[in-house]
């Protein structure tokens, strides 16, 4: 998978909404076929932790002594297929690729949330709500203190979380 920013993709600047708009289509498609890719490599993880599993649960079964067993059931033949160190390994490369395509799957609702969010905007400037007869409200502004305002918040946070 490719180097990817969603958080910065999915922002959107009020002073250019047209090209927040033509950037979303291939944005869209970017990010799904992200997780084409990422859903196919879980899967190969799951089918490759499968696969292993049971082979090593034949094996198991075949020459139980050689595990340690003197009498095979299902629930001893599963625990020996779960402290096993190759089982461990497939297992967190399987829990690693379904971390990785929640995190692409959050990234394309985002997405979706985003032309949501661009369609009112662009429905709000048709309608003047960005005009006013005295000053003109200055939205690029207000919206790098509110990011301001969020970026301090969030430093607060860290720095209490470090003290806990």
């Amino acid at each position: 998978m490719s180097e990817l920013n969603w958080q910065q993709d999915v922002e959107i600047d009020p002073l250019a909404l047209d090209v927040s708009w033509v950037k979303q289509a291939s944005l869209f498609g970017k990010y799904c076929v992200e997780q084409a890719t990422a859903r196919d490599i879980a899967d190969r993880a799951k089918e490759r932790l499968e696969v292993y599993d049971a082979g090593l649960g034949l094996k198991i079964r075949a020459n139980p002594a050689s595990f340690g067993l003197e009498k095979i059931t299902e629930s001893s033949v599963q625990a020996v297929i779960l402290l096993d160190k190759e089982h461990a390994r497939l297992s967190d490369e399987l829990n690693t690729a379904r971390y990785q395509l929640e995190v692409i799957v959050a990234a394309v609702r985002a997405l979706d949330q985003k032309k949501s969010a661009l369609e009112n905007l662009v429905r709000l400037q048709g309608q003047n709500y960005f005009a006013g007869p005295s000053v003109p409200r200055e939205i690029g502004a207000e919206w790098a203190k509110e990011a301001e305002r969020n970026g301090a918040r969030d430093k607060v946070r860290k720095i209490m979380r470090k003290g806990e």
